[in-house]
């Protein structure tokens, strides 16, 4: 059965309740127990400070390829006919599915392609053709490289593993939830990170099952809000563009099957900014000692920012995916940090001759703050002449240092502005 464009949420519930039940993931979780880990539950006082609520962090950045998804995959993989095995198997991915969908066929000794899209972060891009598979760049989001994918794969006769919206895959990311739920029975809610829908369907199919009263939020990134809308509204569209760092769940459009499972057994599905994941990101670094991709940490990031409140509730948070390139963790530390106020950079304007420029970085080292890079202007039209000007770069505390550090110079006589951006 396939939906239209504009599926009833009566169709929607017919379709979950014929095609993934919970029996289907206690058979791929006896399966999968000797092939993936078992990966930790953690829980974290520092998050529930923050939150008000009682969290347990589910490690899956941890797993087998640094993410959840190489359970469905093998799982998926594991049913296929000796015939499948031999023409091989095609897939399309940002990266996490892609990973998963190489190490199964590695186990299998199948033959494997991948397409995925140019704007794919290089370590999933390397991580993956180190599994083995052959892959193909294409276009710059998920579903340009899924469309094409399809074209190949009527060309090769290659067994298409769709990244979510498939029975067998659904079934093994369901298995995320038995573990969690087995470690933590009493668990009060679920926050579930949404992409194209496969690990929060298999988890609210094994969640209901185990503990019916159980809340379940899933969580998107606000620039690929595609799951929400459709939530809202009971329609399935796609998005014409999405925009966010989470690029392990930057699907323009949720698969029909998961989609019907999230509209008959999710609470709530919400939005979380790319600035709260950053923070997330950050905070799990610097806290916790765990390295999570911004997909992997959202879940986190919608109780962080208090777009979701469950206080005194125990909570459990899969973080799902830890495959950053380690580029983007040097931008999101130097972004985060400046929003923090521990990076500041500052413009002024002073007399061109020696002393000036010492005399002003005197005050700043008085008031213990690290100077990282200092740049200077001297030839420009709007400068007049004999003046230059100094864009000073420094490691602060907080922003009310870089508050009493603006004001301290501006007592002192000199013109300081702090440096922002265009949209300022």
């Amino acid at each position: 059965m396939r939906f239209t464009e504009h599926a009833t949420t009566t169709e929607s519930n017919t379709l979950a309740a014929n095609t993934v039940k919970i029996a289907n993931i206690w058979q791929a979780y006896k399966y999968l127990k000797p092939i993936i880990h078992h990966t930790p539950l953690s829980h974290s006082k520092t998050m529930s400070q923050l939150t008000g609520a009682d969290i347990y962090l589910k490690c899956e950045h941890t797993q087998r390829s640094g993410s959840f998804k190489v359970r469905g995959a093998s799982y998926k993989l594991s049913t296929l006919s000796d015939e499948q095995r031999r023409v091989g198997v095609i897939a399309a991915s940002a990266g996490n599915h892609a990973q998963g969908v190489a190490i199964a066929a590695a186990h299998y000794a199948i033959p494997c392609t991948i397409v995925m899209p140019e704007s794919a972060p290089l370590a999933k891009v390397m991580a993956t053709e180190g599994y083995g598979a052959t892959i193909v760049l294409h276009g710059q989001t998920y579903d340009d490289a899924y469309h094409h994918c399809l074209e190949l794969q009527q060309q090769s006769g290659a067994t298409f593993i769709h990244a979510f919206d498939d029975p067998q895959i659904i079934a093994g990311q369901g298995t995320l939830g038995l573990e969690m739920l087995t470690d933590l029975p009493d668990a009060d809610a679920i926050i579930v990170p949404i992409g194209g829908g496969g690990l929060i369907a298999g988890i609210a199919i094994a969640a209901r099952a185990l503990k019916p009263d159980i809340k379940i939020i899933g969580v998107q990134a606000s620039g690929a809000s595609s799951c929400q809308s459709a939530f809202q509204t009971g329609i399935l569209q796609s998005l014409p563009a999405i925009t966010t760092i989470a690029d392990g769940i930057a699907v323009k459009r949720p698969g029909e099957l998961t989609f019907s499972i999230i509209q008959d057994l999710v609470d709530d599905v919400v939005l979380v900014d790319d600035e709260a994941t950053i923070n997330a990101v950050l905070l799990l670094m610097e806290r916790s000692k765990m390295v999570v991709e911004g997909a992997g940490a959202i879940g986190l990031a919608a109780l962080l920012s208090g777009v979701v409140k469950l206080p005194d509730k125990k909570v459990l948070v899969p973080l799902t995916g830890g495959n950053i390139d380690m580029n983007l963790v040097g931008r999101f530390i130097e972004h985060g940090l400046a929003t923090a106020g521990r990076y500041f950079v500052i413009h002024t304007r002073l007399t061109d001759r020696p002393g000036e420029l010492m005399r002003m970085l005197e005050i700043i080292t008085e008031m213990r703050i690290n100077i990282i890079d200092v740049r200077h202007q001297r030839i420009s039209s709007r400068l007049p002449i004999m003046q230059r000007e100094e864009t000073i770069t420094m490691e602060t505390v907080d922003r009310t240092q870089c508050e009493k550090l603006i004001q301290r110079l501006s007592a002192e006589g000199y013109m300081v502005q702090e440096a922002r951006s265009f949209d300022d």
